[in-house]
């Protein structure tokens, strides 16, 4: 799915929704947690979609990855200093909350690394480096991995339909990397 804005993400809301939980528990934690320590953690909660949404405006996919990881570590920050927040007596009343908020991070940390991954495996350089060429030359090559494809499931239903005493069955099961078991 191609997404035209960041709101639309749903690792952005996921973000969002992390930042809003991390203020939340602030409020009620209050004076047991110290002014450093609550800023610190407002500012790397908040910085996790705010790094989403500024690499995702930058244009190219490499400064889009660069902005990922940035937010993935800040996501990996916040679920820090959850822990850290869950050993501390004077806020066992929040573990319910604190043990979520680490579990929605987590999530986001997650959510990140894949889209990272798949970004890493793509032919696209980002929106600044696309133009009419560069489109077509990606849509050409769409077109020739789904024409191997379906070549490759033709073969494939042909060589499985072939009778199990044939010869030929089995050369051509190898030479198509066919697992003749699978069509049992």
């Amino acid at each position: 799915m191609t997404y035209k804005q960041f709101e639309d993400l749903p690792v952005w809301k996921a973000a969002i929704n992390l930042a809003g939980r991390c203020e939340d528990f602030l409020e009620m934690a209050g004076s047991n947690i110290s002014r450093g320590k609550a800023d610190q953690l407002d500012r790397c909660s908040l910085s996790v979609s705010n790094n989403i949404a500024e690499g995702f405006e930058r244009g190219t996919t490499k400064e889009l990855l660069a902005f990922l990881y940035i937010s993935r570590g800040s996501a990996g920050e916040t679920r820090s200093m959850m822990r850290f927040f869950a050993s501390r007596p004077k806020l066992k009343p929040h573990a319910g909350l604190i043990g979520e908020i680490a579990k929605a991070a987590e999530s986001c940390g997650r959510q990140l690394r894949a889209w990272a991954d798949q970004l890493q495996n793509s032919d696209i350089q980002g929106q600044r480096h696309l133009n009419e060429e560069s489109r077509s030359n990606y849509n050409k090559r769409q077109q020739g991995r789904k024409s191997r494809e379906s070549f490759q499931e033709k073969v494939r239903a042909r060589v499985l339909n072939l009778p199990d005493g044939d010869p030929a069955k089995k050369r051509l099961a190898e030479m198509y990397e066919i697992d003749l078991e699978e069509g049992s």
